[in-house]
């Protein structure tokens, strides 16, 4: 069948060379048994390639059963999917049969594939592999011949590397896969659809079609759509039954257009690499705890065996590298005290820990007063620097005004 005729039978717009490519495998491996993943930002419209290769296959007369993964229980889905035996489990009051059985013959697609379980993964590749599943409570196989087409908006190997996806089952579903491009790329498409839709919405509701101005169109195809086809047809619907005035400008377009900051964010391709600011700063702080707890570990490692805590000048000054980098300061110490590194071979640790979370106490009532009284030094310097301006010396020293306060208090600088 040539191509314009796939695209006129079901309803597919566009002449995107992407798009025309993905229909062509379609219809390349309709007649056989191939098994096919669908892959593609939500709302490119993925569950057409299914449909199209099931009926220009041998399996038109048998039953297509679309089954959206995500969508059922992890609790229920192998039952949804394999059926059960009666008293399998809790409210099992009848033996069913799962879309497995009833697609013998014919073609089952499996929408947001990559949300299934692991148990239920394994099960599915018996199938690919066997052509057997079994039911829920059953002890004998049953065989089933079913063509699989699997659709997914994930980034399948990184699934795989997360331990999310199987990888022999990402390979048994992908003999053959069909990319459909996002909406963005197909810019020479956008306004083609939005006609299409806007006299669908015309016809629907009974009214003229919309339909843009020069400059509304160019704002159109620019737009990123980041929900793709299915975003385009909301806006379409939302502007053909608000609008009382069918012709749009620019300016009521840019209404209805989502903002950059308000929209989804693109989902698949490379941005599914991408990590949130919220993701970066917790991966952050769990980085930071575990390098603390190594810092640690290791201070009381040297303090506490006998001839450990000796350091040579590189040793001590990778120890410091690492409290700058790891250690929070507490608000309360103002000086951090650094390991010195030793003129000769080694040098005893001498280490402040109270400026340090979560670590015991090792210095000496001595170092302490010493430490005291330079940092009651800083402070006064502070102040005298900028004239007893108590914020400008706060900022100068690195804390807040209220441990300011109260240090002065202390020291009795009033």
């Amino acid at each position: 069948m040539e191509l314009n005729q796939v695209k006129q039978r079901f309803g597919i717009l566009g002449n995107n060379p992407a798009l025309n490519r993905a229909l062509e495998v379609a219809v390349q491996v309709a007649p056989t048994d191939i098994s096919v993943l669908v892959t593609g930002e939500s709302g490119t419209g993925k569950e057409i390639i299914p449909q199209i290769i099931h009926h220009l296959s041998s399996r038109k007369h048998g039953e297509y059963i679309a089954v959206n993964c995500g969508a059922i229980p992890e609790g229920t889905i192998d039952s949804e999917l394999f059926g059960h035996e009666k008293g399998s489990f809790t409210g099992a009051n009848n033996e069913r049969k799962g879309y497995f059985e009833v697609a013998n013959n014919g073609t089952i697609f499996l929408d947001e594939v990559a949300e299934l379980p692991m148990q239920t993964q394994v099960r599915l590749l018996r199938v690919l592999e066997t052509g057997e599943f079994m039911r829920v409570g059953a002890s004998k196989p049953q065989k089933t011949n079913v063509r699989v087409v699997a659709a997914t908006n994930e980034n399948m190997m990184q699934a795989v590397r997360k331990g999310k996806f199987r990888e022999d089952l990402l390979y048994r579903l992908s003999t053959v896969p069909i990319h459909l491009p996002p909406l963005r790329e197909r810019a020479e498409d956008v306004h083609l659809l939005f006609r299409k839709f806007a006299n669908d919405f015309g016809e629907k509701y009974r009214m003229p079609a919309i339909r843009l101005t020069n400059d509304a169109a160019q704002m159109l195809t620019k737009n990123p759509w980041p929900g793709n086809i299915r975003q385009l047809k909301n806006v379409v619907e939302q502007i053909s039954v608000i609008e009382h005035n069918r012709e749009i400008d620019a300016q009521t377009l840019d209404f209805y257009l989502p903002k950059v900051s308000e929209s989804l964010p693109f989902l698949g391709g490379p941005s599914d690499d991408l990590i949130s600011e919220r993701e970066l700063m917790y991966k952050v702080l769990f980085d930071m705890k575990r390098d603390l707890t190594e810092l640690k570990k290791l201070v009381l490692d040297l303090a506490t065996h006998p001839g450990g805590s000796q350091l040579n000048a590189e040793q001590a000054e990778v120890l410091n590298r690492m409290m700058r980098e790891v250690a929070v300061p507490n608000e309360n110490r103002l000086l951090e005290t650094r390991i010195p590194a030793p003129s000769n071979a080694v040098s005893p640790i001498h280490f402040d820990e109270e400026h340090y979370d979560d670590v015991e106490d090792f210095v000496e009532p001595e170092e302490s007063l010493s430490l005291e009284n330079q940092e009651k030094e800083l402070i006064i310097k502070a102040l005298e620097k900028h004239k007893g301006k108590r914020k400008y010396a706060a900022l100068e020293l690195g804390i807040s005004e209220r441990t300011l306060y109260r240090k002065i208090k202390e020291y009795g600088l009033d």
